[in-house]
């Protein structure tokens, strides 16, 4: 296995800590909105990672955190919590919001055929894992307060922002926001707020410091090292959180521990749409239940993302996923065939072997998931192989691309007749532009296990 190392800015050799395990972290979802497309793509990046080191035969501890608090609308420590924000706007408490955009990111999740973390640990259960390491840090002469905060001290330590390769001669304090005036340095970074910034936050608790809530960077330090160990193989991310969120961890993480804290540090580049990165704070940002509505499945967008590799940018437009609609309507078809007259060979032939293994070479090889797709289409359309063979390979094949070719050619389940009825009582409804009517039937079939999909020849349910 070979892994491109943000921190060597080189592909490396993957050697493990303990042989044949793997201990991956992986930065979750800020349940504070739906994730967009550009995020899911990150997580379908990671679920390929994993999927390759258990074909690779290695055991995987794959951790992923929840951040239900603590993440401000600015990178840094400006701005205000994102869920208290969410909360506002919405009229909802905080809770309700993290807990109905947690379920939402896991739908999500699982439309697109991403395999559960083993553990997913949310931040608000981990406060006290938090407060011990902030007082390991501060005991460690790595933190002070001032304005009733307590900070990182970034001069505490000698080689701050290595990950990201910062300057810290050259960066020009306040050229993005508003320096902290209670900072020392203006990379120092708040562990604990306590209610001096934010006197109605909705979520505080009692600390040594007093009462108040963790920063952002401090959750995923303490919950990876209480699942993973002071020391761990994998640290996962998008692209975007290498000069500040990963700077601070590996800062307070390797403060606290006096030793290496991650081995390899892998991220996933961005999803463009018009020329620039999706994100939720521009307003150009598209969600998977917005692809659908368009009547695309969700593993359209995932076939999509595998035709771009992870650490390359990868341009959004309808065009470029209608081509990957087609072309996996036509990969599905082809198993199909292969399906209705055989079944999948428990010993596959010499050469059927041959692209399995073209196949592991491609993923193992930094995750080429385009080429590793190329041989799967080449294996689809080589006479030689027979149909017994071509459902073995490509089921091979599948287990890491997460396709769902196993389904092809599957029949619907039926759909009782009261759910058609309400289908179409909601088909009245919209034309009657009684839009509360629409969405209460909508809901009254999502109770009863069968979800709406719109498309342009008309709704249908699918069941979930």
């Amino acid at each position: 296995m070979r892994l491109y190392n943000t921190m060597s800015r080189s592909i490396e050799d993957f050697n493990p800590i303990v042989p044949g395990k793997v201990s991956m972290y992986c930065c979750g979802p800020t349940v504070y909105n739906y994730a967009h497309i550009g995020n899911l793509r990150t997580y379908i990046f990671e679920d390929l990672l994993r999927r390759t080191f258990r074909r690779s035969g290695y055991e995987v501890r794959h951790v992923m955190n929840i951040t239900d608090v603590g993440h401000l609308t600015g990178d840094g420590d400006d701005g205000e919590d994102k869920m208290e924000k969410s909360a506002r706007e919405t009229g909802q408490s905080v809770w309700d919001i993290a807990e109905f955009y947690m379920k939402a990111f896991f739908h999500d999740e699982e439309a697109l055929n991403i395999e559960r973390p083993d553990i997913v640990c949310r931040a608000t259960d981990h406060i006290a894992d938090m407060i011990a390491l902030i007082k390991r840090l501060e005991d460690g002469g790595h933190t002070y307060i001032s304005g009733g905060n307590v900070y990182f001290s970034i001069d505490s330590i000698s080689d701050y922002g290595k990950l990201a390769r910062l300057n810290l001669d050259e960066l020009k304090s306040g050229a993005r926001i508003e320096v902290d005036s209670n900072k020392k340095n203006p990379k120092d970074f708040v562990l604990w707020f306590t209610n001096s910034k934010f006197k109605d936050q909705a979520m505080m608790w009692d600390s040594p410091w007093g009462r108040g809530y963790p920063g952002w960077h401090i959750e995923c330090s303490a919950m990876s090292m209480k699942y993973l160990g002071e020391h761990f193989d994998i640290h996962c991310g998008g692209i975007d959180a290498i000069p500040v969120h990963h700077t601070n961890e590996i800062a307070q993480s390797e403060a606290a521990t006096g030793k290496t804290w991650v081995n390899y540090w892998c991220h996933g580049e961005f999803l463009l749409m018009g020329g620039a990165k999706m994100s939720k704070s521009s307003g150009t940002f598209v969600t998977l239940p917005v692809l659908e509505k368009e009547g695309y499945d969700a593993l359209d967008y995932r076939y999509f993302c595998l035709t771009g590799h992870y650490r390359s940018q990868l341009r959004f437009s309808y065009e470029a996923l209608d081509a990957a609609r087609t072309a996996r309507k036509g990969l599905m078809e082809r198993v199909a065939e292969a399906k209705a007259v055989s079944s999948p060979s428990s010993v596959p032939s010499a050469k059927a072997k041959e692209y399995m293994a073209a196949f592991d070479s491609e993923m193992e090889n930094d995750l080429n998931a385009p080429k590793a797709l190329a041989v799967l289409w080449q294996m689809m359309k080589d006479q030689e192989i027979s149909p017994e063979d071509k459902l073995a390979a490509a089921y091979y094949m599948d287990g890491v691309l997460g396709l769902g070719l196993e389904k092809a050619g599957k029949k619907e389940e039926s759909i009782d007749a009261e759910a058609m009825k309400l289908l179409e009582e909601r088909a009245e409804a919209k034309k009657a532009k009684d839009w509360a009517k629409a969405d209460e039937i909508r809901n009254k079939l999502l109770s009863m296990g069968y979800a709406v999909k719109d498309t342009p020849s008309g709704a249908v349910l699918q069941k979930v």
